[in-house]
């Protein structure tokens, strides 16, 4: 089977491949919605699973409370219809080095 054919096929069973409770809501490309339309869904949701471009689907949450206890908040931007650079909500992902500040006294 050739590469581009695995992609297609990956991206049509993504929303079936996915675990957890986000999977369950329908993922709709944020180009599609305006910014206020998808700030709306990731606050009044909670958490929300979007896709935007040619990138997999990402995983959106309205704070901290929703990632792990090691895990940080991390704002996203993303492209929508009316806005380029739209402040979506959050990502949660482990801190790095770079997270921590050694310097302050």
């Amino acid at each position: 089977m050739k590469p581009a054919t695995l992609v297609v096929l990956g991206s049509a069973l993504a929303p079936f491949l996915v675990g957890g409770p986000a999977s369950a809501q329908p993922r709709a490309p944020t180009v599609r919605l305006s910014c206020a339309e998808a700030m709306a869904m990731v606050k009044t949701e909670g958490e929300a699973t979007l896709s935007f471009g040619a990138r997999p689907p990402e995983r959106f949450v309205r704070d901290r409370s929703f990632c792990d206890f090691s895990e940080i908040a991390e704002l996203r931007f993303v492209p929508t219809r009316d806005n380029p650079q739209c402040p979506i909500g959050y990502r949660c992902r482990e801190p790095d080095y770079g997270d921590w500040n050694f310097d302050a006294n």
